[in-house]
């Protein structure tokens, strides 16, 4: 399965990437950098430098700045990692930052149900603007 991240939040992207992937399907995730977080952007900076400067630089956390590992490490959290079946699921999730050659012909689906615009409100923030402001150099 290819999913198309454009405009998507990023919770519900994971839930059903989670989903599939703990069921034995292979997930694509493209378009990563253009992933949405929702709340107001003071409160979602503030949470995740709290996270990356929680703890030492030996033992973690490691919260990357690089937009497809920050979109896979946060669907980490939403799968059983330190089991067997969660580890497998977890390896089958691929995220990319922009589409792959290999995956242009293919065919990708949008999920409706994670789209941003059935938000209430329309505070919400990109994961390429989250991770420049945590320290990613370009």
């Amino acid at each position: 399965m290819i999913i198309d991240a454009k405009d998507l939040i990023l919770g519900r992207v994971g839930t059903v990437a989670a989903k599939k992937a703990l069921l034995g399907e292979t997930i694509d995730i493209v378009n990563v950098e253009e992933i949405v977080i929702t709340g107001s952007k003071n409160e979602i900076v503030a949470r995740y430098k709290h996270k990356k400067d929680r703890g030492q630089p030996i033992t973690g956390p490691f919260i990357s700045t690089k937009e497809d590992r920050f979109v896979k490490r946060a669907i980490r959290g939403m799968l059983p990692y330190r089991q067997e079946k969660g580890l497998s699921a977890f390896k089958r999730i691929k995220c990319h930052i922009g589409v792959p050659e290999a995956l242009k012909e293919k065919k990708s689906e949008s999920l409706k149900m994670a789209h941003v615009s059935k938000m209430p409100n329309l505070k919400f923030m990109r994961v390429k603007e989250l991770c420049r402001l945590l320290g990613r150099n370009s």
